[in-house]
């Protein structure tokens, strides 16, 4: 299969992002990651994709500084993957991409996980892109300001 382009050079910061974490195993590893799984074995089994594929992404996650490898906290030989800061700034997306499929990808009334406060245990408020003000912004009320080609 050949390999695809990449978009590490790009202009634009979605398509930067994307080519990093756009493919489902990288987000879903990243989902699994903000859930508390740590181990190789354990993100195998919770997402029963094949070990080469599940290698190859950790190891990308992990040259672009999404995870670190770390010794297993239990004093095993066993290391774990635990998410940097820059992983952990993963979690707006992620919780964005759980609002929108909430929304749009299940039929009124049909059960899926949900996301709550761990203090209250109230469903996390959706999130909604705002101005310096507060204003809820729309696709109308933006422009992106792209590069002039050079």
């Amino acid at each position: 299969m050949p390999k695809r382009k990449s978009m590490q050079d790009d202009a634009c910061p979605v398509a930067r992002s994307l080519d990093l974490v756009g493919d489902r195993w990288s987000m879903l590893i990243v989902r699994d990651a903000f859930d508390g799984i740590r181990r190789f074995s354990d993100f195998q089994r919770n997402l029963g994709v094949a070990k080469n594929i599940l290698s190859d992404r950790l190891s990308n996650l992990v040259a672009e500084g999404v995870l670190e490898v770390q010794p297993a906290s239990d004093g095993t030989s066993y290391q774990q993957y635990v998410l940097t800061p820059k992983g952990e700034s993963l979690f707006p997306v992620v919780v964005a991409l759980r609002q929108w499929g909430e929304r749009n990808l299940f039929a009124d009334g049909e059960p899926h996980s949900l996301l709550v406060d761990k203090d209250s245990g109230a469903p996390v408020a959706v999130m909604l892109p705002r101005d310096h003000a507060g204003q809820v912004l729309t696709p109308l009320n933006t422009v992106v300001k792209k590069i002039p080609a050079q």
